[in-house]
């Protein structure tokens, strides 16, 4: 029990210093306010600018999508539903869904198992690795606007780099519009992605790879294992949790392109690259109907959450669980 201490009315002072426990109940209770104090000092920053750059506009832009609006003084001319009502009857817009999937569907099945495949071979002893991880990891540290640019160069009609080496090679029939042609351009684009975005998938997959505990490879060999069923058996279980993270950060990005589509081929040629980012910017900032685009832009984030909710709640859920274990210090 905590003992109380009462100062002498009587004296018409204190009856003398407090007790021990009195002092150190008053001593939590200063260091609890001074910790709260600094904790809320350095987190109000960051929460006003979230407040004001993330959180505030995106309710308006739910708000401003439930109007016909040009983007100039307050909303006003309040529309209801019609804005997502056209939205679901744009041709544009579905074409960008179906963009969009395909995107996803050849990351997961070509980008991640390269940089995967990259990420094992640079895992082995070999000399120079460290150079190859350097230039392998380098295309991500460009932006996309120079990315962009270069390889609006590469992939120039008849003049480009690129069908300059097809023509030395006897290969000039393979050259053609590449960005131009609406045939070739979702490839070319694609082809543009991997070079800029594996390097980092890379990276996570190598990180994954040199946590992987050697004794659990070698003991694999002893038992006569090859290197495909070490593979399979002992590392890709182990790297299931940092495959599943590189997923989620692939299909999230597909969802969100923008710089790089805008700055190769603004959508075009008539829609054929065009992304749900870049639609919503072409009516936003080129045909000033924000109201359309801010629509837009809520199923954008509506498609981002759905996902991660679904994500976390199926494919991550073992991996956030032990990783709440182990910061409670639960061995269970």
């Amino acid at each position: 029990m905590t003992s109380t201490y009462l100062p002498d009315k009587r004296a018409g002072r204190d009856a003398g210093p407090p007790p021990p426990a009195v002092r150190r109940d008053r001593g939590r209770a200063r260091r609890r306010m001074l910790n709260w104090l600094t904790a809320t000092g350095f987190q109000l920053p960051a929460l006003v600018l979230f407040m004001g750059f993330v959180l505030l506009p995106m309710l308006f832009a739910l708000y401003a999508a439930f109007f016909r609006w040009g983007g100039f003084g307050m909303p006003s001319d309040y529309v209801g539903g019609e804005n997502f009502t056209r939205l679901f009857q744009d041709d544009v817009f579905l074409g960008d869904l179906w963009r969009c999937l395909v995107l996803v569907m050849l990351s997961l099945v070509i980008q991640l198992p390269f940089a995967l495949a990259m990420a094992v071979l640079l895992n082995q002893r070999m000399r120079g690795r460290a150079v190859y991880r350097m230039l392998f990891f380098a295309p991500y540290v460009l932006s996309e606007a120079i990315t962009g640019i270069l390889f609006g160069m590469i992939f120039a009609p008849d003049d480009g780099f690129a069908d300059q080496v097809l023509g030395r090679i006897g290969l000039d029939g393979l050259g053609g519009e590449w960005f131009a042609d609406p045939s070739t351009v979702m490839a070319t684009l694609f082809l543009v992605m991997t070079w800029k975005y594996f390097g980092f998938h890379m990276m996570l997959y190598l990180a994954g790879l040199q946590a992987v505990p050697r004794e659990l490879t070698e003991a694999a060999l002893i038992d006569g294992a090859g290197p495909w069923q070490r593979f399979r058996n002992v590392t890709l279980p182990l790297l299931a949790p940092t495959l599943r993270i590189s997923v989620f950060l692939s299909v999230i990005g597909a969802i969100q392109l923008f710089d790089l589509v805008w700055v190769t081929t603004a959508g075009g040629p008539d829609h054929h690259s065009e992304t749900m980012a870049v639609t919503m910017f072409q009516y936003g900032f080129k045909r000033y109907q924000v109201g359309y685009a801010s629509a837009i832009s809520v199923v954008m984030f509506a498609i981002s959450l759905v996902f991660a909710l679904a994500y976390q709640r199926f494919v991550l859920r073992r991996d956030l669980a032990g990783a709440t274990t182990t910061m409670r210090g639960d061995g269970k």
